[in-house]
This record gives C-alpha cells, structure tokens and sequence, in this order.
C-alpha cells in the first residue's frame, strides 16, 4: 500500500477549507484517510499564521515510513521548514503557445507586406515621373522634326 499526504477539500461551495491528510494513494480526494496532519485556508491572507497548520512530528513520522507529498503539500513543507523541495525549473514557462506564435508570425507577415506596399507607392510616383520627364523629351524632338520639315517644304 502506498502512503500519500495530499489535500481534502472540504467547506462549501466558492469557500474552500483543506485538511491535509495521510491517505491510502488509491482513495478518493474526499474520502477515507488514515490521518488527518493538518490544514490549509486559502481564504486567509497569506502571512496569516493559521493559513497552514502542520502537526510536524506526524507530518515527519509519515514521510519517515514512505508518504509521499503531492506538489502543493510538499511546497507547504518546504515553506514550513520540514522537507526540502527541490526547485523545478521550467525554461518555457514565458514562452507563447505553438498557436500564438503562429499568429504574430502572420501579424508580421502582414506589417511587413504593408510596409513593402507603401514604399512601393511612396517610391512609385518619384520612379514614374522620371521616365515620364524622358519621354516627354523625345516625343517634342518629332515634333521640332516636323515643324523643320514644313518649313523646309514651304
């Protein structure tokens, strides 16, 4: 059989109230358990004594003969001085979702297509005007040729 010292919750709906309890792994949340170790208030303010009560010398007995904590007991714990928690570490813990990532590349995509779009229309006119200024040029010069031409016959 083995030991857990986990979380029963009790109090009512929206007002939670934990007792921290030495249970069979096998039983149910709510259900029996060998010992009852201690209890746990989240609705008390944090630096509030009686947020965590721990009835150490059991608490120490249990995980001597093999209870094993689950994460938020073995975090309580670790705060109450009993048992050290090794820190996890969790290098994408900041990081986006695979989805977010997906869209602020399109995003990017976008401004980017948008930025090329308006340098293009902001460049364009300038581009434009130039050959326009070229072909103006050559188109007066037939002109000249045909007045000269008139002239010439007349």
């Amino acid at each position: 059989m083995s030991v857990s010292i986990r979380l029963s919750r009790g109090g009512s709906k929206k007002r939670p109230y934990y007792k921290i309890v030495v249970a069979n792994s096998r039983a149910p949340r709510d259900g029996k358990y060998l010992e009852q170790v201690g209890t746990y208030n989240p609705l008390l303010a944090k630096d509030d004594e009686n947020r965590v009560r721990l009835v150490e010398d059991r608490v120490k007995y249990w995980l001597g003969v093999g209870g094993q904590p689950t994460d938020r007991v073995a975090r309580m714990l670790d705060k109450a001085g009993i048992q050290e928690r090794a820190a996890t570490v969790n290098p994408k813990k900041g990081e986006p979702g695979q989805k977010a990532k997906d869209r602020a590349e399109e995003k990017a995509e976008k401004l980017r297509e948008a930025e090329e779009a308006a340098a293009a229309a902001a460049a364009a006119p300038a581009v434009e005007e130039a050959p326009a200024a070229e072909e103006a040029a050559p188109a007066e010069a037939p002109a000249e040729e045909a007045a000269a031409e008139e002239q010439t016959e007349g």
